[in-house]
């Protein structure tokens, strides 16, 4: 297989019969999807049964896939939908006491070569950016977690959630605001990191 597939074409393939490009896709798209199933859900059992049913329903659409978008934008569709269908059974029946989220799930690899001082402030830094995540509405994190986790860009996030591009647009610019400032109001964070700075990867979300 070449680097240089981009995904669609890949599905396409996939739905040929090409069972090594599935699994390629699998391995480029896992750790975003899960990331975004989790911090949705913010449940690690329920994020790991999201994460079978999104892949189960791209596996059962293979042959009626057509690549008129990103296959990102497709996956994540499919999530989204199927984070839907999750809230709406959980909202007849949540309890006032759910499970905590394991962070060892959080991230599927784990470094394993920091220094004990590195890894606590990574640590905290991950648990004070997880709290001020989850503190976000439902809409804003959302819109965060598909520009980050799934680099999808405005257009794609407003067609997945059914908003407008300046919705969309909107709701990403207050999440930003508001982690910037929980984590910059954080003592944890403040003592050791300049908040306006992130070491997360991705499209360092947190510099202007």
């Amino acid at each position: 297989m070449d680097a240089g597939d981009d995904d669609g074409a890949l599905m396409l393939r996939y739905g040929g019969g090409d069972l090594h490009a599935f699994e390629e896709l699998y391995e480029r798209h896992r750790g975003s999807l899960y990331r975004y199933l989790l911090r949705q859900c913010r449940d690690s059992d329920a994020a790991a049964d999201l994460f079978q049913d999104v892949w189960g329903r791209v596996i059962a659409n293979r042959e009626r896939y057509e690549a008129r978008a990103r296959f990102t934008t497709y996956l994540f569709h499919i999530a989204h939908n199927c984070s839907i269908d999750y809230f709406r059974r959980q909202s007849a029946r949540r309890s006032a006491q759910t499970d905590p989220v394991d962070d060892r799930n959080d991230e599927l690899t784990a470094p394993g070569h920091e220094r004990p001082d590195a890894q606590l402030a990574h640590l905290q830094l991950e648990t004070a950016f997880r709290r001020a995540l989850e503190a976000l509405p439902p809409e804003q994190r959302e819109v965060f977690l598909l520009y980050e986790e799934a680099e999808l860009n405005l257009d794609e996030i407003a067609n997945i959630t059914g908003v407008g591009m300046e919705t969309a647009k909107s709701r990403l610019r207050y999440a930003l605001n508001k982690l910037r400032a929980a984590l910059r109001d954080d003592p944890a964070v403040s003592a050791q990191a300049d908040p306006q700075r992130s070491d997360r990867g991705g499209r360092g979300w947190a510099r202007e």
